[in-house]
C-alpha cells in the first residue's frame, strides 16, 4: 500500500466533506437533534394534564377536592367555566383532555357524612392521557375521600359507622374501551401524509435538476411560477387520494369509523398539504441531490414525530418544547384527524387549527418559491 496514495485520496475525500455543507450540516444537526428531543422534550410519565372545573356547589369542601386534583401534579386547571356543556365544548376542540364537574349538593353531603359523586370526563382520543387521567384521578378521589371520611368521623359519628363520602365516576368519551389503534391510525395518516407532500415534491425538482432537464425548463417559455405549480398540483391530488385510502384501509381492517364529514376533513388538509409542498420546495432548493432530499426530509420529519403529539403526550413535554411544538403543523393538523375522525367535530371546532395552517402555509410557501425563483434565474 503507497501511503502517499492514501493520504491523497482521503485530503481528496476531506474537502469534498467540507465542501458539501449541506450533507456536513445534517451529519452533524440529526445527532444533535436527536439528543436534544430525547433528553429533553421527551416524558413518558404522563402529567399535567389539562383540565376544566366546573364547580356547582361551591363549597370549601367542593374547593378543597379541586385543590387535591391540581396538587397532585397530574391535573392543571386551565379553565373554570359555569356549566358542563361549556366543559365538552372544550374537550372538543382540544383546549383541555379533561373536565372535572362537581355537583351543587357536593359540599352538603360531605359535610353530612353522606356519600356524594363528582364525574370527570376524559378525552379517550389519546389512550395514554385516558389510562393516566383515570388512574390518577381515582386515587385523588380515594386520599379525599379518607380525609373526609376521617373528619365527618371526628364530629359527627364513630369512624367504624363512616363509609367512603366521595365516588368519582369517570366517562371516557369518543374511545371508550382505551384502544390505542383508534388514536395511532389518525396519527399515522398524518405522518404518511407529510412524508409523502415533502418528499414526492423536492424529489421532482431535485431530479429534473440531476438530469440536466431543469435548465431546458427554465430556459424555456415556461415561466418559474408555472413550473412550480404544474410540478406541486399533481402531488396535492396524489396526497388526497392516499389519504382517502388511508382512511378506508383504517375502517376495513382496524375498524376505526369516522365519525365527522370525510369532505370536511379532506378540506382541513388541504392547508397542511400546501404548507408540506413549501417545505418541499424549500428542500428542493438546498438539496443537490436525491440523497441529500431524502436526508433533509427526514430530518423535517423528525420533530413531527417526537414533538407533535404523535408518540408521546405534549403535557409531559417540558414547557419551552410545548411552545416549539405549536409551529410543527402536525402538532395541529392531529388535532384535526383526531378531531374529525374520533370526536366527529368539523369546521366550526377546529377552524382555529385551519387558520395556523393556513398561515404557516402562506409564510413557507412564499418564502420557498421566493428562494426558488432566485435560485433558477
Amino acid at each position: 500500500m503507497n501511503l502517499g496514495r492514501l493520504m491523497a485520496i482521503i485530503r481528496k475525500e476531506v474537502i469534498q466533506i467540507r465542501r458539501d455543507r449541506a450533507t456536513l450540516g445534517l451529519v452533524i444537526g440529526i445527532p444533535v437533534m436527536e439528543l436534544l428531543l430525547f433528553g429533553y422534550a421527551l416524558n413518558t410519565v404522563t402529567d399535567h394534564i389539562s383540565t376544566v372545573l366546573v364547580d356547582e356547589s361551591g363549597t370549601a369542601s367542593s374547593r378543597a377536592f379541586a385543590s387535591a386534583f391540581e396538587h397532585s401534579t397530574y391535573f392543571d386547571v386551565r379553565m373554570k367555566v359555569s356549566d358542563r356543556e361549556s366543559a365538552l365544548a372544550a374537550i372538543d376542540r382540544g383546549a383541555v383532555r379533561v373536565a372535572l364537574i362537581i355537583p351543587p349538593d357536593f359540599g352538603d353531603r360531605v359535610l353530612a357524612g353522606r356519600p356524594t359523586a363528582a364525574q370527570m370526563i376524559v378525552d379517550g382520543s389519546d389512550p395514554a392521557i385516558a389510562q393516566t387521567a383515570t388512574f390518577a384521578g381515582g386515587l385523588v378521589a380515594q386520599t379525599q375521600s379518607a380525609f373526609a371520611t376521617v373528619d365527618v368521623a371526628s364530629r359527627v359519628v364513630p369512624v367504624a359507622q363512616t363509609r367512603p363520602a366521595i365516588d368519582l365516576r369517570p366517562v371516557v368519551l369518543y374511545n371508550p374501551q382505551m384502544l390505542s389503534v383508534q388514536a395511532m391510525i389518525p396519527a399515522l395518516v398524518g405522518m404518511v401524509l407529510q412524508l409523502q407532500a415533502v418528499l414526492l415534491t423536492a424529489l421532482a425538482i431535485v431530479r429534473e435538476r440531476e438530469r440536466g432537464t431543469l435548465e431546458q425548463l427554465i430556459v424555456s417559455p415556461i415561466r418559474s411560477s408555472e413550473l412550480m405549480l404544474g410540478k406541486t398540483l399533481p402531488n396535492i391530488g396524489l396526497c388526497l387520494v392516499s389519504t382517502v385510502m388511508a382512511l378506508g384501509i383504517g375502517r376495513l381492517l382496524f375498524g376505526v369509523q369516522i365519525q365527522g364529514s370525510v369532505l370536511e376533513l379532506l378540506l382541513l388538509t388541504l392547508p397542511f398539504l400546501f404548507g408540506s409542498l413549501g417545505i418541499g420546495l424549500g428542500i428542493s432548493v438546498v438539496a443537490k441531490n436525491q440523497s441529500q432530499a431524502l436526508q433533509m426530509t427526514m430530518f423535517t420529519l423528525l420533530p413531527s414525530i417526537l414533538l407533535s403529539g404523535f408518540l408521546f403526550a405534549r403535557e409531559g413535554m417540558p414547557g419551552f418544547f410545548q411552545v416549539l411544538s405549536l409551529v410543527i403543523p402536525m402538532t395541529h393538523y392531529l388535532q384535526i384527524l383526531r378531531g374529525v375522525i374520533l370526536k366527529g367535530v368539523g369546521v366550526s371546532v377546529l377552524w382555529p387549527q385551519a387558520l395556523t395552517l393556513t398561515v404557516f402555509a402562506v409564510v413557507v410557501l412564499g418564502a420557498s418559491i421566493s428562494r426558488f425563483q432566485k435560485s433558477v434565474e
